[in-house]
């Protein structure tokens, strides 16, 4: 396979799954700012989409004060911002149409069939009808539009390096989203004047569930009322959860893996590979806050960032 053949592949699984984790992140903010003023006097629900997006800098360059109006904008249709939902659809569409022999049928439609609905959106938009009360709408359709696009990737591709390096897209993505979301909540929306556990916290906790569908799976798993550290152990820790960094990183592996196999050679993404998950199989979640936990996702997504940088050097470039 060409390098750039692998890197449109990689690229556009990367874009569709941000832009399903943006939508996640705006509705939980959402669900926050819509709480009590008694439960959410503190406005730190839009700023912490901004950071959990990594655009906090360029929104303020922008806008200065972090609103809802002004946040969901830039995160969802503002052409200067490179990683909102539009712009990551239009660029999935366009690795997606560059590589267009190497994905199935079903794959370009769902990918097609998104960019022309954004379109719409885009339109209506620009066309001054009220906007705000399309916003659940088109943050339901960017996720329907993931769950469509992932599923036709695992249907319908055959098992070989077009659907590794499709698949290490959705898992690098997704193991840097996650972490990023649960740093968030540690370090940006707790105000401190409130107490961890209290009713805020839960809230907070319940909303961060909810943007990563877990909160049915915590239920299941834990049989128990929502506590930081049993919610950061199923993130983290529990292979069963599929956005967890563990899950995400026995998936990195296992492509890697295949693609050594199919060329014949292993090299440093695998090394890397190896070393992050063998670190998080060897955690404990109690250890993880004794050290601290912000030391530890700050590592893991530096960590992670390497290997996308190891993925490009030894297939992409």
């Amino acid at each position: 396979m060409l390098s750039r053949t692998a890197d449109n592949l990689f690229w556009m699984a990367r874009y569709m799954e941000r832009a399903e984790f943006l939508a996640r992140t705006i509705e939980a903010a959402q669900r926050l700012s819509a709480l009590p003023t008694a439960y959410n006097e503190h406005g730190t629900e839009w700023e912490s989409a901004l950071e959990s997006s990594g655009m906090s800098e360029a929104f303020h360059a922008k806008y200065g004060t972090a609103e809802a109006d002004s946040v969901v904008d830039f995160l969802t249709f503002d052409a200067s911002n490179p990683s909102s939902i539009r712009n990551c659809i239009e660029a999935a569409r366009t690795n997606g149409r560059a590589v267009r022999t190497a994905l199935t049928a079903e794959m370009w439609e769902a990918i097609n069939g998104a960019w022309l609905e954004v379109k719409k959106f885009e339109d209506a938009l620009k066309s001054g009808s009220d906007w705000r009360e399309e916003v659940p709408r088109f943050l339901d359709f960017v996720k329907q539009t993931s769950l469509l696009f992932d599923g036709s990737m695992i249907r319908t591709m055959l098992r070989d390096p077009s659907f590794w390096f499709s698949r290490l897209g959705v898992f690098v993505e997704r193991a840097d989203n996650t972490a990023r979301i649960l740093d968030v909540k540690y370090h940006v929306l707790l105000p401190d004047t409130e107490t961890v556990g209290g009713s805020l916290d839960y809230f907070q906790w319940a909303a961060i569930l909810r943007a990563v569908s877990a909160l049915t799976a915590y239920h299941w798993i834990y049989r128990e009322s929502i506590k930081p550290w049993l919610i950061a152990d199923l993130l983290i820790l529990r292979s069963e959860m599929p956005r967890s960094l563990l899950s995400c990183y026995e998936n990195i592996v296992s492509c890697l893996d295949s693609l050594g196999k199919a060329y014949g050679r292993q090299g440093g993404a695998q090394r890397l590979a190896r070393k992050t998950m063998a670190q998080l199989e060897n955690a404990s979640i109690g250890g993880l806050f004794q050290s601290g936990l912000h030391e530890f996702i700050t590592t893991f997504i530096d960590d992670n960032n390497r290997l996308g940088v190891s993925i490009s050097e030894q297939y992409l470039v």
